[in-house]
């Protein structure tokens, strides 16, 4: 392919963020099972403080009462210290992650080793803790990129084909089947990102308005 004929990708970060999702979803909900993950870690804080309320942002309202009564069962047990402290501890750290996946309907499968996250969600951790985009803008439209060309060269490769040629002819259906599906699920994602940032700022004015 000329340079000419090259992508230039130029959509929004964040929008392009939602559609790269689509490829490492299943790494993002197991970032939340780890022991070394923000759900576990803010968790460990809530026990040693005593301050619950952080550790209520990754459940659902309703589920708050069952989140409180498991707290406190912890809390009391592992004032026992030594072995009994740890299986507190644990007992707190499952329900509080089996409640949270649940929330987002996702499968609790027990918790994970600590250990090093895909690079997706090492770079995004990064970007927050450095309050800095520039490493996960990189990663994401690089990723894209990269899918939108590899998809495109299989379909360009199979364009000229001789139409009498069945097999050349399938391998060209396939590409192309896969480019199409690849570049809707991303354009999308991407459209539903935008729509409710509108949507969310339509409200907000709305309120604003009626306020005064």
């Amino acid at each position: 392919m000329t340079r000419s004929n090259r992508i230039s990708l130029r959509r929004p970060v964040l929008a392009l963020a939602a559609a790269i999702a689509l490829v490492w979803g299943t790494a993002a909900e197991a970032h939340c099972d780890t022991l070394d993950g923000p759900v576990v870690s803010d968790a460990r804080q809530a026990l040693d403080t005593g301050q619950l309320n952080t550790v209520l942002a990754w459940v659902q309202k309703k589920d708050e009462p069952e989140i409180r009564d498991a707290f406190e069962k912890a809390r009391a047990v592992r004032e026992s210290g030594g072995t009994a402290r740890e299986l507190a501890d644990n007992y707190f750290y499952e329900t509080l992650v089996r409640v949270h996946r649940a929330g987002e309907g996702a499968p609790y499968t027990g918790l994970k080793p600590a250990g090093q996250p895909e690079t997706p969600i090492a770079a995004a951790d990064e970007s927050i803790a450095s309050g800095n985009l520039d490493g996960v803008a990189k990663l994401v439209l690089g990723g894209v990129r990269e899918g939108l060309h590899s998809k495109f060269d299989a379909v360009m490769a199979n364009k000229n084909r001789n139409i009498e040629d069945v097999d050349a002819g399938r391998k060209f259906t396939s590409a192309y089947v896969d480019y199409i599906h690849y570049v809707e699920r991303l354009y999308d994602a991407a459209g539903s990102t935008a729509a409710h940032e509108r949507n969310a700022h339509a409200e907000k004015t709305s309120a604003s308005a009626h306020t005064h």
